[in-house]
C-alpha cells in the first residue's frame, strides 16, 4: 500500500495542496482562495477546497501525516489549529497534522539544505534563519496593517497614496491614476452587482471605461475600504503588477515605490545577521522576472536560490517527519 504525505501553503491570496507519496513523487494537487489567518475572508474554507482537490481520486486513509505552512498561525494559533483540524476532519483524514511557519516550507521547497536563510514578498513579507528545519528567528512578517515592509499589500498601498497625493495636487501627476482608477470602477461595479443593480457584463463594461472614469479622491477612498471589506488586505496587493507595469514605462512614483520596497526586503533580510546556508528568494514577488526581483538580487549577488513550491516543501516536511532519512524523496519532490 502506498503511503501519502500531505502538504499544504497557505498564503494572503491563493492556498496550494501537495500530496506525495513516501518516494517523493506526486499523487495530487489542489487549490483554493487565500488561508492567512489574520486577513483571509475564509481560510476554513480555502484549506478544504485545496485538501478536497489534491486528494480527489485517493484514499485517505493511505495518508501518514500532513504539514500546513499557514501564514498568520504564529499569530493566531489557536484558530489555526482548528481550522485546520476541521479541514482535516471533514476529507475523512487519519491522524493529525502539524502546522509550521510558512518560512520554512518555503525554504524547504527550493532545497534540501536544513538551515540557511529565506526571504519571503508576495502578498505579505517576511524574512527568517532556518536552522535544521526549524525556524530560529524572523524578521517582520507581522501583518499589513502593522508591517510586512516591501510586500505585494505594502506596494499597492502606496501606489494608492501616490495617486491620492496626486489627486491632492500634492505631487505630481503619474500613470498609476490608471491602474488605480480600474481598480475604483471595478470595485464600485461589483458592490453594485452584490445589490443587485448591475449584471457582470455591466461589471466588465464600467471596468473597461475606467480610463474615462473621473476619479477624486472620495471615490478612491471608498472603494478601498469597500475592497479591503470584501476580499481583505489582498484587495491592494492586486495593485503590484500594476506598479511594476508603470515603473517599466518609467514612472517616477511608480520606481521610487519599487525601489523603497527592495530597500526594505534588503534590510529585513540583513536584519537577521550572517549565517551559514544558502538565500532562498520566495513569494510571487521574488520568483517572478519582475524588477522588484531583480533589485533585491543585485543587493544580494548571484548567490541565490528561487523557491519552487512552497506546498511541496511542506509535503517534504511531513515526509522527514516520518522518516527522517528520506532525503533522495526530498529532491524528488522538489525537482
Amino acid at each position: 500500500m502506498t503511503t501519502l504525505f500531505i502538504g499544504v501553503d497557505g498564503g494572503g491570496t491563493s492556498t496550494r495542496c501537495v500530496v506525495a507519496t513516501e518516494a517523493g513523487r506526486i499523487a495530487g494537487r489542489g487549490n483554493g482562495a487565500g488561508a492567512n489567518i489574520l486577513s483571509a475572508a475564509d481560510p476554513g474554507g480555502s484549506l478544504r477546497a485545496a485538501l478536497g482537490q489534491a486528494l480527489e481520486g485517493l484514499v485517505p486513509g493511505q495518508v501518514a501525516g500532513g504539514v500546513f505552512a499557514l501564514a498568520g498561525a504564529e499569530s493566531a494559533r489557536e484558530r489555526a489549529e482548528s481550522l485546520v483540524t476541521g479541514a482535516w476532519r471533514a476529507c475523512g483524514l487519519p491522524g493529525r497534522p502539524e502546522i509550521v511557519p510558512d518560512p520554512l516550507a518555503a525554504f524547504a521547497g527550493a532545497t534540501e539544505e536544513p538551515s540557511g536563510t529565506v526571504l519571503i514578498a508576495g502578498t505579505g513579507a517576511v524574512a527568517a534563519r532556518v536552522a535544521d528545519r526549524r525556524l530560529a528567528r524572523r524578521i517582520d512578517g507581522h501583518g499589513w496593517l502593522l508591517g510586512d515592509d516591501g510586500s505585494g499589500v505594502w506596494i499597492g498601498r502606496r501606489a494608492v497614496r501616490a495617486v491620492l497625493a496626486a489627486l491632492d495636487g500634492r505631487t505630481g501627476p503619474t500613470s498609476l491614476l490608471c491602474a488605480v482608477a480600474a481598480a475604483v470602477v471595478a470595485q464600485e461595479a461589483a458592490a453594485a452587482s452584490d445589490s443587485g443593480e448591475v449584471t457582470a457584463a455591466g461589471r466588465q463594461a464600467a471596468a473597461a471605461d475606467s480610463e474615462k472614469a473621473v476619479m477624486t479622491t472620495q471615490r478612491v477612498v471608498r472603494a478601498v475600504h469597500e475592497g479591503l471589506a470584501q476580499a481583505g488586505p489582498a484587495w491592494l496587493g492586486r495593485l503590484a503588477p500594476a506598479v511594476e507595469a508603470a515603473a517599466g514605462g518609467g514612472d517616477a512614483a511608480a520606481l521610487e515605490i519599487l525601489g523603497e520596497a527592495a530597500d526594505r526586503l534588503v534590510a529585513t533580510t540583513r536584519s537577521l545577521g550572517p549565517g551559514h546556508g544558502p538565500l532562498v528568494l520566495a513569494g510571487s514577488l521574488l520568483t517572478q522576472p519582475t524588477l522588484l526581483a531583480a533589485k533585491v538580487r543585485g543587493a544580494f549577488g548571484d548567490d541565490v536560490i528561487a523557491a519552487r513550491d512552497n506546498a511541496a516543501g511542506a509535503a517534504a516536511l511531513a515526509l522527514r517527519t516520518a522518516a527522517p532519512d528520506a532525503a533522495t524523496a526530498h529532491r524528488t519532490l522538489i525537482a
